[in-house]
């Protein structure tokens, strides 16, 4: 990108983000909010960087914000969304698609706010649907549009068929990152299968475990640059969360972070990404029917008939 800065000017890291964005990148409008849910995938090139636990608390402070929050558990048969909550799921999408149960009954109540859908040891079959099954989770969570402003969709890492499916079906892409060399690289390697299949007009990054302010943004500027020079698509800087203890004691809890600790780094920094997001609708997003285009999506991207 040549002729100007990088794009990060202004802010502080932990605790809002940044007023500027890279060049070609499509800020919320100040629109009114569309009917149909907001469908965000929450992904990351590996594992362990804490794309689950980002998914989790970013979902309660939307719904802090008054936001109606859905959180789909699309991490392959791991559960990873309802060990954070603390929950044992009475139903999951399998008992909603093999043992006639209604997709209400699989929406579970969670602490802060938010409902969750987990996927169980039956989305493991997801790619083998008949359609007979396809149709009815589409009519299914199609129904769910009315129920949510936002549906986070924890997706597991990789790049997977699986996962890159769930990032094609979404609105808007979250890409997780830490600071460390592997996380980048493969961080890199998501976004760049994001770009060469012309999936989205921008991706949204977080970075995990920054040791300072500066780290994240050097960590960012990293990314926003090299997919900026070599692929062409716009990389929006979301914000940060900082390494703190504060995130590993409410793991090992079983209690998000952002309700066991709100006046935290962590719990701020997250809750500047919720204001972000909630600010209003991105034009990419605009043009994603909720719900109901995000399974007809999935239907045509895994339906092997």
């Amino acid at each position: 990108m040549q002729g100007r800065s990088s794009g990060f000017k202004g802010g502080r890291i932990f605790g809002r983000v940044p007023g500027s964005f890279p060049e070609g990148a499509v800020p919320p409008a100040e629109e009114p909010r569309a009917a149909a849910a907001r469908v965000i995938a929450v992904t990351s090139g590996k594992g362990g960087v804490g794309k689950s636990n980002l998914a989790v608390n970013l979902g309660l402070a939307l719904a802090a914000l008054e936001q109606r929050v859905i959180i789909l558990d699309a991490d392959l048969g791991l559960a990873n969304v309802e060990v954070l909550l603390g929950l044992t799921p009475p139903c999951t999408l399998y008992d909603c698609l093999y043992r006639g149960r209604d997709i209400r009954e699989v929406l579970v109540p969670a602490p802060g706010g938010v409902q969750l859908i987990s996927g169980g040891s039956g989305f493991l079959e997801l790619a083998n649907l008949d359609r007979a099954h396809w149709q009815r989770l589409l009519s299914s969570m199609a129904l769910l549009d009315g129920l949510a402003d936002f549906v986070l969709v924890d997706t597991g890492a990789g790049l997977s068929r699986n996962v890159l499916g769930f990032l094609a079906a979404a609105g808007e892409v979250i890409v997780v990152v830490t600071p460390e060399p592997t996380s980048l690289t493969d961080g890199y390697s998501l976004i760049k299968v994001l770009a060469r299949f012309n999936l989205h007009r921008q991706v949204l990054l977080a970075v995990n475990r920054a040791g300072s302010e500066q780290e994240a943004l050097a960590t960012a500027r990293r990314l926003e640059m090299v997919a900026g020079r070599f692929l062409n698509l716009p990389v929006v800087y979301l914000g940060a969360i900082p390494e703190d203890r504060v995130v590993h004691r409410a793991v090992r809890e079983q209690r998000p972070f952002y309700l066991a600790e709100p006046r935290s780094r962590p719990a701020r920094s997250v809750a500047a990404m919720a204001r972000f997001l909630a600010g209003g609708m991105s034009r990419e997003d605009q043009s994603r029917p909720g719900l109901r285009g995000f399974v007809q999506r999935l239907a045509r991207l895994f339906n092997r008939q």
